[in-house]
């Protein structure tokens, strides 16, 4: 399956759906300002249709890069025999592949709760991308931002979206700060939220999945058309025997790599979900192309100082570098720097105005070590910071450097001037 999760089941497929339900958000919101549209008419069976050609173009493109580059692509499902061996079961039958050297990105697949019942109406999120016709009500069981994300969604298509996380928050391991300006929008809009909660019994009937909930104020038993299990995903370490190779594989199925991305096998790497957290795509292009050139003899290794994360959610969330959490539990001395967008031109413009940036700087060498946006296109402004992580800029480098306006990209340099104390858009008083 060229692209991995991400490009088939994944970011890809689900950005997409994201998008048409910004669509729906952004013409629902602009009521407010005088323009009113019908509610629109969704023909899903189209909506999925048009997310799969997405999906395809790319996979097609990937399929003319190999060819292109003379890489040969044998489809089927493999399992090592040894340190040089491959078996390979396709539709052809089984056949052995030798190899000198091998490169595992085997990626991970989604995490099943036991006790559930065995009904296609529970999903993982591959199912949920489909999009069913007769989803009217959904459950979605793990408030991360895999969940969270297909709730989006969901909620956009007119579905009424309940959640439930065991954690006591949505987001778990995700600053607070960062998470309420979305738990408040979505509050107001799924049917409920239950955290510090589980799922203690669900039942298959015929008109729907009834669960049955343990935790604060939650509701008796509810009835839904499809439940969504969104509480992880597990490497597949196991799954390939990589054991068989020699290749030291822990019970979660990750293998352990060294910057060369070399697992104990030294001709044998890791990379990707396999390889162990964070699990996204774009950390794993990065140690693909690292493991490749080692593989080639370059003198090459993963030592990139922040990988930023995005919650494609609505307002996103993304993150680089050092959270205030980890800073804090870490003993870090830190500035910060905020800037509320509700202060911000482009945003009011835009009429989303309940985000806000901020930037931390560590207080010995005033170095910038991580930032936080909540908001709209929040990923695509986290790569600034990401690059002055990156580059080793104080607060004094980001506010001098002239950002276009009105723009949310200024925000960046409004939280790094609130630092410097040279802010002019907004009055922050010396304590």
């Amino acid at each position: 399956m060229l692209g991995g999760v991400c490009l088939n089941v994944g970011c890809i497929p689900s950005k997409a759906l994201l998008h048409a339900a910004k669509v729906i958000e952004d013409a629902a919101d602009m009521s407010s300002a005088g323009i009113v549209f019908a509610p629109p008419a969704i023909d899903r069976a189209k909506l999925r249709a048009w997310k799969n050609r997405v999906v395809t173009k790319l996979t097609n493109g990937l399929a003319v890069l190999a060819k292109q580059r003379k890489v040969d692509v044998l489809r089927g499902e493999a399992k090592f025999l040894g340190k040089h061996t491959l078996e390979l079961q396709s539709a052809d039958g089984v056949r052995r592949v030798d190899f000198k050297q091998c490169i595992i990105a085997a990626g991970s697949e989604a995490v099943r709760l036991p006790g559930f019942p065995d009904d296609p109406r529970i999903i993982d999120s591959s199912g949920a991308l489909e999009l069913p016709e007769d989803c009217q009500r959904l459950l979605v069981i793990g408030g991360g931002i895999l969940g969270l994300e297909m709730a989006c969604v969901y909620d956009a298509l007119g579905v009424a979206v309940t959640v439930v996380e065991l954690a006591d928050g949505l987001m778990p391991g995700t600053d607070r700060d960062l998470v309420r300006p979305l738990q408040k929008r979505i509050e107001k809009r799924y049917a409920r939220i239950m955290v510090n909660s589980r799922v203690a019994k669900l039942e298959a009937h015929a008109d729907g999945l009834r669960a049955t909930f343990e935790g604060p104020d939650v509701p008796g038993p509810q009835d839904f058309d499809r439940v969504l299990v969104a509480v992880g995903r597990s490497a597949n370490g196991n799954a390939i025997d990589a054991a068989a190779a020699g290749v030291g594989v822990d019970k979660r199925g990750i293998i352990a790599v060294d910057k060369q991305m070399r697992t104990n096998v030294p001709h044998i790497f890791a990379i990707g979900d396999i390889a162990g957290a964070p699990m996204l795509a774009h950390k794993a292009t990065h140690e693909g192309k690292v493991a490749a050139e080692v593989a080639a003899g370059q003198k090459s290794s993963f030592d990139a100082r922040s990988i930023p994360s995005v919650a494609y959610t609505d307002p996103e969330i993304a993150w680089v570098g050092v959270t205030e959490t980890e800073a804090k539990a870490r003993g870090i001395e830190f500035s910060k720097g905020m800037f509320p967008w509700s202060a911000s031109g482009r945003s009011l413009a835009i009429n989303r105005d309940e985000g806000f940036t901020k930037l931390l700087f560590d207080k010995q060498t005033h170095r910038i070590i991580g930032g936080g946006i909540v908001g709209t296109n929040a990923g695509e402004l986290m790569a600034e910071i990401g690059l002055a992580i990156e580059m080793g800029a104080d607060a004094a480098d980001i506010g001098l450097t002239v950002h276009a306006h009105p723009t949310l990209a200024e925000t960046v340099a409004f939280a790094a001037e609130a630092v410097e104390g040279t802010l002019t858009d907004l009055y922050i008083p010396k304590r």
